[in-house]
């Protein structure tokens, strides 16, 4: 049975998704988050875009260290594996009576199911890559995140 934040975590999934996503939407995308976390939040994040391929957009802003560097890593490599935000994977086995650490049987130097790393869709396409946000609580990021694409779609 799935509760309430399962669902409306998938429905973000749902909601936000591109009919195309550029390397200049990635930058865009990036910009605006950097943005949101100076202006409305006064707190410096690592941000890092990628499509399934490499690299578009990656920004640490003033305040964040090498250790984001490692959360980044592996928040992303969870919305790899599963297909989902890691916010969702981890609320999901919070779901299932267990943690992530105790239930994905993966190594966490690479995984970890924190709030942070969203999987970008493109409609009719699937995931094609991954916007990921550090430097905040995992639920806070994951908001920033999910922020950030909601306002590059609304200026679509």
């Amino acid at each position: 049975m799935m509760n309430d934040e399962l669902k409306r975590l998938l429905a973000q999934e749902e909601e936000l998704q591109f009919t195309a996503f550029t390397h200049e939407d990635a930058l865009q995308l990036g910009l605006i988050i950097c943005q949101i976390a100076k202006e409305e939040i006064g707190k410096g994040v690592a941000i890092h875009i990628e499509n399934d391929e490499h690299p578009l957009f990656t920004h640490y802003m003033e305040g964040t260290s090498k250790e984001n560097v490692y959360w980044v890593n592996t928040k992303k490599n969870v919305v790899n594996h599963f297909g989902h935000s890691s916010l969702y994977v981890g609320e999901l086995f919070k779901s299932q009576g267990t943690t992530f650490k105790d239930g994905a049987n993966l190594p966490l130097s690479e995984y970890q199911g924190e709030g942070g790393s969203f999987p970008l869709f493109v409609r009719g396409q699937g995931k094609v890559g991954t916007v990921t946000v550090s430097g905040l609580a995992g639920e806070e990021d994951h908001q920033l995140a999910v922020d950030g694409i909601r306002k590059l779609l609304a200026q679509a």
